[in-house]
């Protein structure tokens, strides 16, 4: 079975991308839905995160993830450790998670791949990508936040150019219809042989 990361910047539709993947059969991985609840449910993650955070950090059992957040983004050190953390956590995850697909191929949705230095996980990885303008109105119009904030985030993303360099297959969700697009990679990816 084929291992397929598919990664692009806050905003470029990489969820939109998947549920086209999944109606064709294919199974897709969350990593940041599944980071989340790993983050409430795996000990050895609760514990590195208490460990650094403090106890407080955790409510109910459940991780104060506004208040995480509002540390991380202001503090490069603690989003490095918060970040060496999750990742081998969230990659055990999926390895096990593909244990119980029987398809040719799995998707891993994830938005840092080439920044977390993850690429080298997957067999081929997938690049969505969409103008600028395009990907800032649809996250205000997502999350109900301001152009200034958005930025803020896609200033935490390498460029896109930059990711194109290392993908194996880009979908370009700006203007255009992505189906077919999808529908290209996936028999691309049916006739490899693995």
């Amino acid at each position: 079975m084929l291992k397929v990361g598919i990664t692009g910047g806050i905003g470029s539709g990489k969820t939109s991308a998947c549920t086209v993947f999944e109606t064709l059969g294919i199974p897709v991985y969350y990593a940041d839905t599944q980071a989340k609840q790993l983050m409430d449910t795996d000990p050895g993650l609760k514990a590195s995160l208490q460990g650094y955070f403090g106890s407080s950090i955790y409510c109910d059992g459940r991780l104060d993830r506004r208040r995480m957040a509002e540390i991380i983004f202001n503090d490069k050190t603690a989003l490095e450790k918060v970040n060496n953390w999750v990742h081998p956590a969230v990659a055990r995850d999926f390895e096990s998670w593909c244990t119980w697909q029987t398809s040719p191929y799995v998707l891993e949705e994830a938005a840092i791949i080439f920044e977390s230095n993850t690429a080298h996980r997957f067999d081929r990885i997938i690049l969505v990508t969409a103008p600028d303008a395009i990907r800032i109105e649809r996250v205000c119009a997502r999350d109900h936040i301001t152009q200034e904030a958005v930025r803020k985030r896609m200033a935490n993303q390498w460029p896109e150019k930059k990711k194109i360099s290392l993908a194996d297959y880009i979908i370009h969700n700006g203007n255009t219809l992505v189906t077919p697009q999808i529908m290209e990679i996936h028999r691309k990816l049916l006739n490899i042989e693995y």
